[in-house]
């Protein structure tokens, strides 16, 4: 609930009663996010809306914003802003409902549900790219790479790696970087998986999208398919490749003509993403207190296991996980 002790929390609940004229509305925590913004329902109002609260400073809504509008004037579903207020750091937006796509999806609509993903997907890939668009480079992919070694293998595992692990590492992450530098770049979103779906009728509506860059254009495609917070059998993920490739090349985005060539790059892009998030969920616990997030970790060495076999260029981090990587973690447990 909004607490009137709280001077952020009486700052929102204040412009929510000017902006709708309701001063009896109020407000309920709706969602948060590993960042700084959080989202509150309102309630006493029909139809409900979502105050999104970007504190300033802290968070960027303008950016938001932009690439809001970028979006929609591509066909891409987003949500409708109602109000604004930019220096305070708070927006009005239409109430997309309760579960996230990720909260409904299932063994037998996921079919239905990756397709109407890939239809949203496919119109923010399409996106002209701008100026206001940074790119996925190799100065973003190396700062994902130090994630990985300084949060997991530093801080997690407690482990400083000899020069010869050091070198397998970075030998897999120089073929990692290779690999997405040499694909197609296009508007990629960084997130886009079904905890960042909402599931409405013209949808699924794309949330979390204030990151895009110009980037790899299999890097969504892992990123819906290998979630960090859902696991699908690898034959399915196969399946839901091959469909997705199929769509592109009618669509006429540029991936490779080849789906041997094509589920290479998932999987290598997938790879690159799970290293990253393995660090980022070990920053979020030991630098920010977020804890959650690290009850994931053995689901992303699951995938490195049933992925790094089928790649004899990414032996050298196969070999660094059995050798070294695991047993630490086996030794201090999976989650502190």
């Amino acid at each position: 609930m909004n607490r009137l002790d709280d001077p952020r929390a009486t700052e929102r609940l204040y412009w929510l009663h000017a902006v709708t004229g309701q001063p009896q509305t109020g407000l309920v925590r709706a969602s948060t996010d590993a960042g700084f913004r959080s989202y509150w329902r309102t309630t006493g109002l029909l139809p409900s809306r979502i105050v999104m609260d970007a504190p300033p400073g802290l968070e960027d809504v303008q950016r938001w914003l932009q690439v809001r509008d970028l979006l929609q004037a591509n066909g891409v579903r987003v949500p409708q802003v109602l109000a604004r207020n930019l220096e305070a750091g708070f927006l009005l937006l239409e109430d997309l409902g309760g579960p996230t796509l990720a909260q409904v999806i299932n063994a037998d609509n996921a079919d239905a549900c990756f397709d109407a993903a890939i239809t949203q997907l496919l119109r923010l890939q399409q996106l002209a790219p701008t100026d206001a668009l940074g790119h996925f480079g190799q100065a973003l992919l190396q700062r994902d790479a130090g994630l990985f070694e300084e949060w997991f293998i530093g801080r997690h595992l407690g482990l400083q790696l000899d020069c010869g692990q050091a070198e397998q590492l970075e030998l897999v992450q120089r073929r990692l970087m290779d690999n997405a530098l040499g694909q197609t770049q296009l508007p990629v979103h960084r997130d886009f998986m079904p905890r960042n779906l909402m599931p409405v009728a013209d949808g699924p509506a794309v949330l979390d999208f204030q990151d895009l860059v110009i980037g790899p254009v299999a890097y969504d495609v892992a990123s819906l398919l290998r979630d960090a917070f859902l696991s699908w059998p690898e034959e399915r993920v196969a399946q839901w490749v091959a469909h997705y490739h199929q769509r592109a090349l009618q669509a006429g985005i540029a991936v490779p003509q080849s789906l041997a060539t094509f589920a290479r790059d998932v999987d290598f892009i997938g790879v690159q993403r799970h290293l990253k998030i393995l660090g980022i969920f070990c920053r979020l616990h030991y630098r920010d207190g977020k804890s959650r997030y690290i009850a994931d970790l053995p689901r992303f060495i699951g995938y490195l296991d049933a992925v790094l076999p089928r790649h004899p260029t990414l032996v050298p981090l196969a070999q660094l996980f059995a050798d070294t990587l695991k047993p630490a973690l086996a030794a201090r447990g999976a989650v502190p």
